[in-house]
């Protein structure tokens, strides 16, 4: 796991996360990683996979149009690369 250093972090937030941490029964590092895991992977974030579905299901696709695909696809095995 990474870690992480951060400097000249003001005495009134470092008190301030001692607090909060407090409040929530945990320790200051405990929850400063609360707080930035909070910070950039929010629970509501929008995700490729669930977008994609959601926009297939509200143009109407369903299964069988992906099967065009399967007709179409080249099924010629791939060759390796030569590095001649």
């Amino acid at each position: 796991m990474a870690m992480l250093t951060v400097r000249n972090l003001p005495d009134d937030v470092h008190r301030a996360l001692r607090v909060r941490a407090a409040q929530h029964g945990q320790s200051t590092e405990a929850e400063v990683r609360e707080i930035l895991a909070v910070a950039v992977k929010p629970e509501n974030r929008v995700r490729l996979g669930d977008a994609l579905a959601a926009l297939g299901r509200r143009i109407g696709l369903a299964n069988e149009d992906f099967e065009v695909f399967s007709r179409v696809r080249d099924k010629t095995p791939a060759e390796p690369p030569g590095f001649e």
